[in-house]
């Protein structure tokens, strides 16, 4: 189900469309927060909402998943802006806490539609080789929202003089509008070569569908749902989290927008070096090594930091964080069948909700009991600490497993290596790459 074309303007115009969308949800995140808040929520309130915000694509993402690996991906994308715009726009007229959690799901469901849309899309439409690179440049639309979006937001939302509900509601609105902009980059992303394949994969009989337990068991592909939902986990608490010990350390809302921002753009930088660091450490050590040092800088947020040194530690933070999310994208693909890519995605999605939906009640009971720090000690010793334990697994059972060298095929009989030559022509055929698969949890050589 892959496709080339020459040029890569798809994946810019999908990158900006992204930009917009992440900007859009970046920003009402946060804003959802103060207005809960406004509305006189608490700790666990807050924690309630943001659970809510993942609670309706838990539910949704395979059958999407299911649909898009049989069909066409493009159309998500423009009913996921819709979805997105609504959410944030309704949560600023809601009055109440229940309907601010209503509209925060309709706002998660339309962002789940879109992403599974967009990353169907880079998997259908990048080589194997290609992979890595275009996932990660697809991730840095997401950091350049989660970049832009807070500090909107926090320039915006204002809690003096009794101005929370008012200034949060326009940041809602601001929102929508952000979200809207996405569809102007909507236009020819989807090739028209993919088509045909997608044709015949929807006449196959419904019985060679891949069952979703049998892609769940492929090697890498449940290991790259966990380390995602762990570090999405991080970076959804910080969004709703920060703004409640904002709050309590005397922060002002514009300082907590600057200091998400810099986390996000800490990400960027992260993303944009990322191929070198694969070249240079491999995908597993790289994904271990970095789940590692977020999770021990996730915890450190707990401590009583000033302003200064907590925006030194996210910088850190985000650089740290922005390793997973692309690799384990590549991995989720590369290691699922090829008739089954996007409904791997989509299960990759569905850790995330869940994740979404388990680690911000958790943290809001956390936070109720032992106050706002406990949420990041959580995330930072049981969810990072534990999916960078499961990226060294692979090292381990390479280590123990001895693989004989090569035969060079200059030592090889000359019959036998005729025939070798012969058997790889025949697998391939005119023009086509004969690249064999490699292991989801290493590169590409």
């Amino acid at each position: 189900m892959t496709t080339s074309e020459p040029g890569r303007g798809w994946l810019l115009r999908l990158v900006i469309a992204f930009s917009f969308a992440q900007g859009a949800v970046s920003m009402a995140r946060p804003a959802v927060s103060y207005r809960a808040l406004a509305l006189g929520a608490d700790a666990r309130a807050v924690g309630v909402i943001a659970g809510i915000y993942a609670l309706l694509p838990l539910f949704a993402a395979v059958p999407l998943g299911r649909r898009t690996d049989h069909g066409r991906c493009a159309p998500l994308l423009p009913i996921g802006v819709v979805l997105i715009a609504a959410g944030c726009g309704l949560s600023g007229t809601a009055g109440s806490l229940p309907e601010m959690a209503a509209w925060s799901g309709v706002m998660g469901l339309g962002h789940l539609s879109f992403v599974i849309g967009a990353q169907s899309i880079v998997a259908r439409q990048s080589a194997p080789a290609d992979q890595d690179r275009n996932f990660g440049h697809f991730t840095v639309g997401a950091s350049l929202g989660q970049l832009i979006g807070p500090i909107a937001a926090g320039q915006l939302v204002s809690g003096h003089d009794g101005a929370l509900a008012r200034t949060s509601a326009a940041a809602l609105f601001v929102a929508a509008a952000v979200a809207a902009c996405s569809v102007t980059s909507l236009w020819r992303i989807e090739h028209r070569p993919a088509e045909g394949l997608l044709k015949k994969t929807a006449d196959a009989s419904p019985s060679r569908r891949v069952p979703v337990f049998g892609i769940l068991r492929t090697r890498g592909v449940a290991s790259g749902i966990f380390i995602s939902l762990a570090v999405l986990s991080a970076t959804d608490i910080l969004t709703a989290y920060l703004p409640v010990v904002g709050e309590q350390r005397a922060i002002s809302p514009a300082v907590v927008g600057l200091l998400l921002s810099l986390r996000a753009a800490a990400t960027v930088a992260c993303r944009l070096v990322m191929t070198p660091m694969i070249r240079l450490m491999g995908r597993t050590v790289l994904m271990a090594v970095s789940c590692l040092g977020a999770g021990l800088l996730c915890a450190a947020v707990a401590l009583p930091l000033p302003a200064w040194a907590l925006g030194v530690l996210l910088a850190a933070l985000g650089f740290c964080l922005g390793v997973g999310q692309p690799l384990s994208m590549s991995t989720v693909v590369q290691a699922a069948p090829d008739e089954a890519r996007s409904t791997a995605l989509a299960l990759r999605l569905t850790g995330n909700r869940l994740g979404q939906v388990a680690a911000p009640a958790s943290a809001g009971l956390l936070a109720g009991l032992a106050g706002t720090a406990a949420p990041f000690v959580m995330l930072g010793v049981l969810l990072l600490l534990g999916s960078a334990a499961i990226a060294v697994r692979p090292l381990r059972r390479a280590a123990d497993t001895a693989v004989p060298p090569a035969v060079p095929e200059a030592r090889k009989p000359p019959r036998a290596a005729e025939e070798e030559r012969s058997a790889v022509s025949g697998r391939c055929g005119p023009g086509e790459e004969t690249s064999a698969r490699t292991d989801p949890e290493e590169p590409p050589p």
